[in-house]
């Protein structure tokens, strides 16, 4: 038998479906399996967005286009996520940060260009995080080996921000950065934070450090900035969407 019609509340799948009026397209490397997950974690505390992913080849322990971007590849993935007329087209990794930022400036510049939609990076966003708090001094936390670690610890050197300590878990493929324990992640920031910097900064969109963010902020009371929510937490700023519902996700949503 036929149950009568229910009217619509806010958990309905068809009201669910309904609320999301903003669309946000995000670049991520191909061996990366932790941005969809997190991303659409965090995106579940805010209904009236959505994220689309396109992918860009990145995988494995070498890189093809060393010292710079695969723009060929990324701007095809751009152009995929254009045809879904997304508010913003985010790319969310990190290898700017090893580089130079600029790198991140110059693809926003061409995917806007190319696409006529606004892009941001989350490079770009944890940019923007550190110079609107002031902040020079940070660690570094990252599953690297020493010597991509060194790359990074220099290229935020150079773009204005010290290094005063560093923990990486030495890793080189990519797939293996998704499998880290978040309890060793833990381990890692603690590790950090008795240098007392005044932010710790998590690097690579394929390390899981964001599910650890919120409960290590609490416990060392410093700042912790993870490239996977920085990129989200940047895309909703752009459109405009109030971020504080994802505070469950750590201090930066409350900014």
């Amino acid at each position: 038998m036929f149950e009568p019609a229910r009217s619509l509340d806010r958990s309905s799948p068809r009201t669910a479906f309904a609320a999301q009026k903003v669309f946000i397209g995000s670049i991520t490397p191909s061996g990366n399996t932790v941005v969809e997950r997190i991303s659409l974690a965090i995106l579940g505390e805010f209904p009236q967005a959505s994220m689309h992913f396109s992918r860009t080849p990145v995988h494995g322990d070498t890189d093809p286009h060393a010292g710079t971007y695969d723009f060929a590849s990324m701007l095809g993935a751009a152009d995929l996520l254009a045809h879904a007329h997304p508010a913003l087209i985010l790319w969310n990794g990190s290898k700017a940060a090893s580089l130079r930022f600029e790198l991140d400036r110059d693809l926003c510049t061409r995917i806007q260009s190319r696409t006529g939609v606004r892009a941001s990076t989350s490079i770009l966003a944890l940019d923007q995080v550190l110079r609107a708090g002031g902040i020079s001094r940070c660690a570094l936390v990252s599953p690297y080996d020493a010597a991509y670690q060194q790359c990074i610890a220099a290229c935020l050197a150079r773009e204005g921000y010290e290094c005063v300590a560093q923990a990486h878990a030495g890793l080189r493929d990519n797939l293996s950065f998704a499998q880290i324990d978040p309890d060793a992640i833990a381990g890692m920031l603690r590790t950090v934070a008795a240098a007392r910097p005044q932010a710790i900064v998590t690097v690579c969109t394929n390390f899981p450090a964001a599910l650890v963010v919120a409960e290590m902020e609490r416990e060392l009371g410093i700042p912790i900035y993870d490239t996977v929510a920085l990129g989200v937490w940047h895309a909703l700023k752009l459109c405009g969407i109030d971020t504080a519902p994802g505070r469950a996700w750590g201090s930066l949503f409350g900014s």
